[in-house]
């Protein structure tokens, strides 16, 4: 029998998630539809917020043609963002894995998927192309691109090419795509998407047009940004074999101790003398020397080495308390609502911050359980909230005891946690549920818990301050009959008795901040 000659072969980047397009969430028509509209309003807060610019965004859906799949819809995002410079454009939009967020910072998006996924899908399902309008700023010119990808090769295609003065004096992009979705399947998704990234944005103004001509506006609430990341080095704890030998080559002809102190945070020359004995290796060998069996050590070293400041947070941007309770406002207006922002940790070498925010009454809906508004770099997360760390923490038979905060459900309670990191340690490749490994589901806790403590203190606060009014309108009840007494033993004006006994009243109710009874007639 002869012998069956297998034939391998490698194919492109494109082709592989053109062939796997679940895993960038791309996997049915409804939630391709808001998986392409999320994409893009992410790219355009961080073409902004990132640039210190408030965020203007404009999103429209149409639909185009009625197809057996679904339909045909033409999608459009605009923002005021800096504008990609116009000699990147192709590669940034048709592309994958080309992007300008592969250092160590924190961004909406790690993988240079993101808008080109949602090019590609088009691409794939309608076989139109893209269409992208860039004015970068200060740019005297405008310059409209048409894209497609060869998928084979994962490079892109330049179907049409112009170029316009920029007379007004504009910045930013434009991208129109046609895609295969499905609007009644994906409508509250979507509709949902948009309010909540409108809490966690209350610095920009978005405008969303729906397919049936409906328009929503969420208006800017507040001119504060959240602080900008800053590019940063690894952190020893965080590196592996191959990040050090990344390292090692990129100073190949440096002393390993000079190559230690310019490439990793926390490492001044001492440490990095302290290490290398530790590892056994030469502090003066050249990087570019080392074997395998040194690298290994080397890095073994590092991960253990407990003699070294945690990692910086510079390089995140969260949001910041005020920020959160803006959000919140402007959304639910609520009558009590906080926020905290913890201290930054460290998850597996790799700084990561919790923030958290709580609203109660108003307009917050009345529930059986608190609406849980959950964020990751920023990210609303929609997908698969069982399997989330924050429903372990507030699960009524492990987790959190509401009524220690005095919440009795139902109740109208708003809870909204953020954790933004470059190492967010998602369960599954959809990016929709964070895993509840010890140090994340600690801080979670933690900050969780500090709003719900200020909650306390405003509910007793709000219980006490009721029971004072009832207990002066009772009192308040009397005052007639009191004042006419004092009258007819001494002779004083009842009126003047009465002013007076509820001006004392007033006077115990101002100190709870309460509003003043109204007058009493004798």
């Amino acid at each position: 029998m002869a012998a069956v000659e297998e034939s391998f072969k490698s194919i492109s980047a494109a082709e592989f998630f053109y062939k796997n397009k679940e895993i960038a969430g791309f996997s049915n028509p409804a939630r391709a539809l808001y998986q392409t509209v999320r994409e893009l309003v992410e790219n355009s807060l961080d073409a902004t917020e990132n640039y210190g610019i408030l965020p203007r965004i404009k999103v429209s859906i149409r639909e185009m043609e009625v197809v057996p799949e679904g339909a045909y819809y033409e999608v459009i995002v605009e923002d005021n963002g800096v504008g990609i410079p116009p000699k990147y454009v192709p590669q940034a939009f048709a592309q994958l894995l080309f992007s300008s967020k592969y250092v160590l910072k924190q961004s909406r998006g790690m993988f240079g998927l993101g808008a080109k996924m949602a090019l590609l899908y088009a691409q794939i399902t309608t076989g139109q192309p893209a269409e992208v309008v860039v004015a970068p700023i200060k740019s005297k010119r405008v310059y409209g691109f048409k894209l497609k990808i060869d998928i084979g090769e994962n490079r892109p295609v330049v179907l049409g090419f112009s170029t316009t003065s920029n007379i007004s004096g504009t910045h930013g992009t434009s991208v129109r795509l046609i895609t295969l979705g499905d609007w009644s399947r994906s409508k509250q998704r979507i509709y949902e998407y948009m309010k909540r990234t409108a809490i966690v944005a209350p610095y920009a103004e978005i405008l969303f047009r729906d397919p049936e001509g409906n328009y929503l506006l969420f208006e800017r609430s507040i001119e504060k940004l959240p602080p900008p990341a800053r590019e940063t080095l690894p952190h020893p704890h965080g590196v592996d074999i191959e990040t050090m030998k990344s390292v090692l080559k990129s100073m190949p002809n440096s002393p390993l101790a000079e190559t230690l102190v310019k490439s990793f945070q926390g490492v001044g020359t001492a440490t990095a003398l302290r290490i290398l004995e530790e590892a056994r290796l030469d502090p003066e060998k050249m990087s570019g020397d080392l074997a395998e069996q040194e690298v290994e050590a080397l890095v073994r070293v590092m991960r253990s080495y407990r003699d070294v400041k945690p990692p910086r947070a510079d390089h995140l941007s969260y949001l910041g308390e005020e920020i959160i309770v803006a959000g919140l406002k402007k959304v639910f207006e609520p009558e009590f609502v906080a926020a905290v922002t913890r201290r930054p940790s460290v998850y597996e070498g790799h700084a990561f911050v919790v923030e958290a925010g709580v609203a109660y009454g108003g307009k917050v809906p009345v529930a059986d359980r608190p609406l849980v508004l959950r964020y990751a770099n920023k990210i609303p997360l929609l997908y698969d909230e069982g399997s989330d760390v924050v429903f372990k923490i507030i699960d009524e038979k492990r987790g959190i005891d509401f009524k220690v905060y005095e919440v009795e459900f139902p109740a109208p309670l708003i809870i909204l946690t953020h954790i933004c990191s470059t190492k967010i340690p998602y369960k599954g490749v959809g990016k929709e549920a964070v895993a509840d490994v010890p140090e994340i589901e600690e801080e979670v806790e933690a900050a969780l818990r500090g709003v719900l403590r200020e909650l306390r203190s405003y509910i007793l606060r709000k219980r006490r301050e009721l029971e004072e009014v009832e207990r002066a309108v009772e009192i308040a009840k009397y005052i007639p009959e009191v004042a006419s007494s004092l009258s007819k033993m001494y002779g004083v004006d009842p009126r003047e008795v009465s002013v007076k006994l509820l001006e004392m009243l007033n006077s115990r109710l101002r100190s709870f901040k309460i509003a003043d009874l109204g007058s009493v007639v004798v």
